[in-house]
């Protein structure tokens, strides 16, 4: 079901384009094919092209990793050098050992796993035959598929009414305003990492991208890979200070003023309530947990907020 779930949040991404063409008093269906046009090119370009650089990546860098760890090796026996109180010899070289040993180990998997293998091939073609397929029949008969589906719904719906005006407002401001954060912030800090020469700067972006789906957590786990590959390319360098300030501005920019101005009237929660949606439903369903999970937490929020209250007689 993982295709018809990525055809279902594509096509309700580019409804709202098509919506937009449809007020410049274009058709439906010309203005349906010119979006699925764009789509089309941009995801065989992601396909063909992001995928394979991403995965020669991250073949490249468990190569690596056997020789960063040992460069780590050597800087924490300096630690040992410096701050015998605190750092044994023993704890260093069992550290390192158990590192280098997981280290191998996912090497191996990562390694074992071929695009050319039949199970993946099956798989890419499925993906590439019905993702566009799924995405162009969602946009062309969304009419009738809404209407089918409201068929099997009772006829007085006056909750679910509300509820639904409610959520597609706010769900459909937040997937399009994450949606345009990830390809803003992972393009930006793709540029950032070209331009400084960082090793896997494609595979550090898209992830850096992807870490925005995390509310709060997100942005401070991936940096911590970035600072490590830095350091093991820079050293503690004039090069390593000007990458991690040009970082952390960008980091700073997307915090301070991207979120703001894309979120500012998407998601009315307590970031308490955010950062438990996205461990509670992160937990049951994975990435597609963590994807929905403030879009889920808002519906929550909406039909407590619809349900009819019940009113107590008076004594």
């Amino acid at each position: 079901m993982a295709p018809v779930l990525a055809s279902i949040v594509i096509a309700y991404l580019l409804e709202w384009i098509v919506t937009q063409l449809q007020s410049l008093k274009i058709p439906r269906f010309p203005a349906v094919i010119l979006v699925f046009m764009g789509f089309l090119g941009f995801f065989f370009a992601t396909f063909l092209v992001l995928l394979p650089l991403l995965w020669k990546q991250v073949i490249s860098l468990f190569n690596d990793l056997p020789e960063m760890l040992l460069n780590g090796q050597k800087l924490l026996s300096g630690l040992v050098t410096q701050f015998p109180e605190f750092f044994s010899e023993a704890q260093v070289n069992a550290l390192t050992s158990e590192l280098l040993t997981e280290a191998r180990n996912w090497a191996k998997v990562v390694l074992s796993i071929s695009w050319s293998s039949i199970t993946s091939l099956i798989t890419g073609i499925v993906y590439l035959v019905l993702v566009p397929l799924l995405v162009f029949f969602f946009l062309k008969d969304r009419d009738r598929l809404m209407h089918w589906g409201g068929s099997f719904l009772p006829h007085k719906r006056g909750v679910l009414r509300k509820v639904s005006a409610e959520v597609n407002d706010q769900i459909g401001n937040y997937i399009r305003g994450k949606a345009v954060e990830i390809l803003i912030v992972g393009s930006v800090t793709y540029a950032v990492f070209w331009f400084f020469g960082l090793q896997y700067a494609a595979l550090l972006a898209f992830l850096v991208g992807i870490s925005v789906l995390i509310p709060y957590v997100g942005g401070i786990v991936i940096t911590i890979p970035v600072i490590v590959v830095a350091y093991f390319q820079w050293g503690f360098s004039a090069q390593f200070g000007y990458f991690m300030i040009v970082y952390s501005i960008v980091q700073g920019l997307d915090a301070n003023i991207m979120v703001p101005l894309l979120f500012s009237e998407a998601v009315n929660l307590h970031p308490v309530a955010i950062v438990v949606a996205t461990l509670f439903f992160g937990g049951l369903w994975g990435f597609w947990g963590v994807f929905f999970a403030i879009p889920l937490a808002t519906l929550v929020k909406a039909v407590l907020n619809a349900w009819p209250k019940t009113v107590q007689a008076r004594v």
